[in-house]
């Protein structure tokens, strides 16, 4: 069945740290009552016959039935790019499951997801850091936002999306940070991120719930991030669930796409895991935070390229994808949302939309966001504009009832989640930058806490624009702040050791590149 040389492996935990950390750390304690989580889990071997790299499908050592699967012009295109500074695979590393293979044979839109393409690196434009979100990492690995913590646990996932907006962890990559200094992510450690949040806790507590030099509220809820926590074993899973729940976190979410790229990683001793967690710290929610992108993810294909459809009209879904998902969703305990980009060449297109989430919502799966691109190196090559994407949306969902249209179309700024609030094509009649129709924009997190929940931007129709900035010239209305490009002054207490203070002139720099915006700035006419 396989090709000589097939290069197979069976994904390993990633435990890659930076030269910062590399020191060695106070080894974290459980108490009696995680033991009694710990002590029972099972950590099986998962065999998701990983392809990793191009040099399989280059050098003829790919399964023979992959082979196919690049073009000759196509690796010809990549191979062409290698070793120069629009090398693909420097840009993110190419990666796939033989289950999603399988999936993604007969279907472009998947090929699109995890096949390198020689168009992505045509313009590296884009963010090291999109939204800032180094500035709110207290310690390393750990971002703090609104009343929650992101954690990055993991560097790497089962497959390898080519849109991925975490590229910078993935492909390891040096990130220039707000305190002057250069250096990769660094992995969160358990040890220091339940110290961080009792600290926090403790001192909102003692300030009557809020926090004295940040002004935020309690930390209740940690999302598991990376990478892809479920590349983990049960016994990693297991420690951070316990040790957070140990540390005060009222919800755990778990961010995951390997229902869709590996799932038979929800088996038997991944699920006991989760119910012994469940039976011993049963006030804890668990939140699963699933990526699907396109409904090829999920279901079964006919010859033609149409989807099965069962005796009640629903489509039939790939058994092991629904096996899966039954395993979570039975439990009722356990919320499952999805959330997913709308991305060129992937699920751009309402039917695709429309099916997507009127299947998930009929197998308990909640439809929580859909995202514009974000600004990450390279978005010009997947980003849909953000006026397109939002009609994708609105036309998927005109086919939905009112309990499968709940996701909205978010953009991530550094000032929060803000909504695609609607798209208008009429003119304002006495509005100035309105001749054309108007794009609303609504704040709906605040990395620092919620004062800016609710409030709105308008700007003038711009059907070109893939981010913030392409609106920049139209701003009727801001009281967002969404357009002043200058990223605050946080008074984000930093856990951080031998980091350098940024210098003045590092300051000064830093203001010219996001320069503020005058209202006396020249709007369009037309």
């Amino acid at each position: 069945m396989h090709g000589p040389g097939a290069r197979y492996r069976d994904q390993r935990t990633d435990m890659t740290r930076t030269d910062q950390t590399k020191t060695r750390r106070p080894k974290y304690q459980p108490t009696d009552r995680e033991r009694s989580v710990l002590d029972q889990v099972e950590n099986p071997r998962y065999d998701r016959q990983i392809v990793n790299g191009l040099s399989p499908f280059l050098d003829e050592a790919a399964p023979d039935d992959m082979a196919g699967f690049y073009t000759p012009s196509e690796l010809a295109a990549l191979s062409e790019l290698r070793g120069t500074d629009r090398d693909v695979e420097a840009r993110m590393p190419v990666k796939i499951t033989r289950h999603y293979f399988e999936m993604a044979r007969n279907s472009e839109a998947l090929q699109r997801l995890v096949k390198a393409s020689a168009d992505e690196t045509d313009d590296l434009d884009g963010d090291e850091d999109p939204a800032g979100q180094l500035d709110y990492s207290p310690v390393e690995g750990l971002l703090h936002k609104y009343e929650m913590a992101l954690l990055y646990v993991i560097s790497t996932c089962s497959a390898h999306c080519r849109f991925c907006y975490r590229e910078d962890l993935i492909a390891r990559k040096d990130i220039a940070r707000s305190d002057g200094t250069v250096k990769k992510k660094g992995l969160a450690q358990v040890s220091e991120v339940t110290d961080y949040i009792r600290a926090h806790n403790a001192a909102v507590a003692a300030n009557g719930g809020k926090h004295p030099e940040t002004g935020r509220p309690k930390l209740r809820e940690v999302l598991l991030s990376g990478g892809d926590p479920m590349v983990l074993p049960n016994s990693k899973l297991a420690g951070w669930f316990t040790a957070l729940a140990e540390a005060g976190a009222e919800a755990i979410r778990v961010g995951t796409k390997e229902l869709a790229f590996h799932p038979d990683r929800f088996d038997e001793a991944f699920m006991a895991m989760l119910d012994r967690f469940h039976e011993v710290y049963p006030d804890v929610a668990l939140r699963l935070m699933v990526h699907f992108n396109h409904p090829d993810e999920l279901l079964l294909n006919a010859s033609d390229g149409s989807y099965v459809e069962g005796n009640n009209g629903q489509y039939q879904w790939h058994p092991a994808v629904r096996r899966a998902v039954k395993a979570v969703t039975s439990r009722g305990w356990i919320s499952v949302e999805n959330q997913s980009p709308i991305i060129r060449g992937v699920n751009d297109d309402p039917d695709a939309l429309r099916i997507l989430q009127r299947t998930l919502k009929a197998a308990r799966i909640e439809n929580h966001y859909f995202f514009g691109g974000r600004n990450i190196v390279a978005y010009k090559a997947f980003n849909v504009p953000v006026e397109t994407a939002w009609r994708i949306l609105n036309e998927s969902q005109q086919g939905l009832s009112g309990v499968e249209a709940h996701a909205r179309l978010t953009l991530v700024h550094f000032k929060g989640k803000t909504e695609v609030a609607t798209v208008t094509d009429e003119p304002i009649p006495g509005l100035p930058g309105a001749e054309n129709g108007v794009v609303v924009f609504k704040v709906l997190r605040s990395p620092g806490g919620a004062g800016d929940r609710g409030k709105t931007a308008i700007v003038g129709r711009n059907p070109e624009a893939l981010w913030f900035d392409d609106y920049d010239d139209r701003v009727i209305v801001d009281e967002a702040g969404l357009f002043n490009f200058r990223r605050p002054r946080l008074r984000i207490p930093v856990v951080r050791e031998g980091a350098a203070r940024r210098t003045p002139a590092q300051r000064h720099r830093d203001e010219e590149i996001h320069k503020h915006r005058t209202t006396t700035k020249q709007r369009p006419s037309s």
